[in-house]
């Protein structure tokens, strides 16, 4: 009996920044009626002994991406036997995410850090505009205004 495989590669992060952690994530699973034996996952030469009938294995590789640029993410092979004495393997391929753009990590950072200092320099040099037309009107007000005088 013909045992049937499903994998998937999928890409976790949201964003792909270079220098920062990547996460490839894939999926096996053995739709067959019977384990499927000697599975192995040529993209980062992982092996299971089997995958039992209607179950699956996950496997989570962290890389970490050293250039910018377009990279395109093509798919995993993955390698079974259907039948302990079988001497050939079958061959599949999980799904591939396609291509991807790694954003530069300055770029990042730029469009995405909370910009703390380049508020606060915004914040001291606004300062003296709201300051010094507020310490005016106060001085010319405290000078004109007269206190009434109180009546018994």
């Amino acid at each position: 009996m013909r045992k049937i495989q499903l994998a998937s590669k999928n890409i976790l992060n949201q964003y792909l920044v270079e220098g920062r952690d990547l996460t490839v994530e894939y999926k096996i699973f053995n739709i067959g009626a019977s384990a499927a034996l000697d599975v192995a996952l040529r993209d980062e030469e992982v092996k299971w002994d089997r995958i039992a009938p209607a179950s699956n294995v996950t496997h989570v590789v962290v890389v970490k991406p050293l250039q910018y640029g377009y990279f395109n993410f093509s798919s995993g092979v993955v390698s079974y036997k259907e039948t302990e004495g079988a001497a050939e393997s079958t061959f599949g391929y999980t799904s591939a995410p396609g291509e991807g753009g790694i954003v530069n990590s300055k770029d990042f950072d730029r469009k995405f850090s909370p910009h703390v200092l380049d508020w606060s320099v915004f914040a001291v040099m606004t300062l003296p505009s709201l300051v010094i037309p507020f310490l005016l009107f106060y001085r010319s007000k405290s000078r004109y205004d007269q206190p009434k005088p109180k009546k018994n």
